[in-house]
């Protein structure tokens, strides 16, 4: 009952004001269902943010965060990194789906240029003030192409993967918010000290947050469900999640002010 509450709670965002829409976008041999949201609260140009969606695809939860970023004050764009919007309901295929999108990096850069662009083509975006956050997989997405040098004010990691982080471009110049659960088994000890030991070495102003008790996937409230269902080491953290996204909100507001 209680995790139900907190699903519920979750969800309850002001439609009121909220202003949402589908957004179709391609590449080359890709086409993608990309979700752009705002609020009427708020007047002007205003800084975008994009969102990459955990392994499992461009589903309702992306689009939540996207609905909370832009009762915020932000235009939120949540992307389909999958193509055709693509969902998967099984680990395995969620799996598969990810790893072929970290195997080809140049297609991966290409989806989230056009990405980029289809946010910045809402006439209430600062073209001047773009950041990302990214979940699980797309944690690891928003890193990746922060170091690889994409125009990126910063970029907020919750529970996303470390290891393939191997350097910073020269051009790179986001700021870095890591947020990771202590216990996730999914990124090892050794991930963070390399991942550190690379920002250091490159100047990068990096936070990293560790939040105790916290495993993989720590801000999804189905994470529990999911978790014993699949027998994967995954939970929702009440505790974390809030703590991580009042983080966020302190790290997106000094880059853009």
């Amino acid at each position: 009952m209680k995790v139900l509450m907190i699903l519920m709670s979750f969800l309850m965002v002001s439609c009121s004001s909220l202003k949402s829409r589908e957004v179709k976008y391609s590449t080359e041999t890709t086409n993608m269902n990309g979700y752009l949201a705002k609020s009427s609260k708020f007047t002007g140009k205003r800084p975008g943010i994009i969102i990459v969606h955990e392994w499992w695809g461009h589903n309702e939860y992306v689009r939540h965060r996207a609905d909370m970023l832009a009762e915020l004050g932000y235009v939120a764009f949540a992307l389909d990194m999958y193509g055709d919007g693509k969902q998967a309901e099984h680990p395995k295929d969620a799996g598969n789906f990810a790893m072929a999108v970290m195997k080809n990096q140049k297609e991966a850069g290409k989806r989230f240029q056009k990405a980029i662009e289809a946010l910045k083509n809402d006439p209430d975006v600062d073209q001047t003030k773009i950041a990302a956050i990214g979940y699980c997989f797309g944690g690891g997405v928003v890193l990746a192409m922060a170091t690889s040098g994409f125009d990126l004010a910063g970029v907020v990691s919750f529970h996303g993967s470390l290891g393939h982080i191997k350097s910073v471009s020269k051009s790179a110049k986001a700021k870095y918010l890591v947020l990771n659960g202590e216990a996730d088994p999914m990124v090892t000890a050794k991930d963070i000290k390399n991942f550190k030991k690379v920002m250091k070495k490159s100047r990068s102003d990096l936070k990293f947050v560790n939040y105790p008790n916290a495993l993989h996937a720590f801000t999804n409230p189905r994470a529990t469900e999911i978790g014993q269902k699949f027998n994967i080491p995954i939970a929702y953290n009440e505790q974390a999640d809030k703590a991580s996204w009042s983080e966020m909100k302190t790290f997106l507001n000094n880059i853009f002010n």
